[in-house]
């Protein structure tokens, strides 16, 4: 051992602060560094989300507006284009289903789809989804194809 490899005892450095409420004569009894009297010298206290001190507060401030409808029903949906690129890619051939929409990202597994009539497309698919829309109808159609609706 030498002046080089010293080092202190296992835990006698980086000690925690001083320990509060122990006695006046440990400097930090009484009111144990909380001060006196409100709410955050009590025990258990925890500030409520958006607390302003009693001020109203912002929340309750804004006035509440709109609704929702429980009963809305959300498609996702899919552009012609989309299914024209599916076919120029050769990932589908003669018919669309939703699996094949769900395998290459353009649904989810759980959503309900609606074709869309946006682009064109040129090969004739039977396409088979919840919903069409009129234009996205009669261009599948116009094109030879199907529109199977679930």
């Amino acid at each position: 051992m030498n002046l080089s490899n010293l080092k202190p005892a296992a835990g006698s450095v980086n000690r925690e602060g001083k320990k509060v409420g122990r006695g006046q004569g440990s400097g930090k009894g009484g009111t144990a560094t909380r001060g006196h009297k409100g709410a955050k010298s009590r025990s258990g206290y925890a500030k409520k989300i958006g607390f302003e001190g009693g001020q109203m507060p912002l929340q309750r401030r804004v006035p509440k507006f709109g609704f929702t409808n429980i009963n809305r029903k959300d498609y996702q949906g899919v552009n012609l284009n989309k299914l024209q690129e599916l076919v120029d890619k050769k990932i589908v051939k003669e018919s669309v289903s939703l699996e094949e929409l769900v395998e290459n990202g353009l649904a989810k597994r759980n959503d309900l789809v609606k074709i869309l009539g946006g682009g064109e497309i040129k090969a004739p698919l039977k396409v088979t989804a919840h919903k069409f829309t009129a234009t996205a109808k009669a261009a599948i159609e116009a094109a030879g194809g199907e529109a199977i609706s679930l």
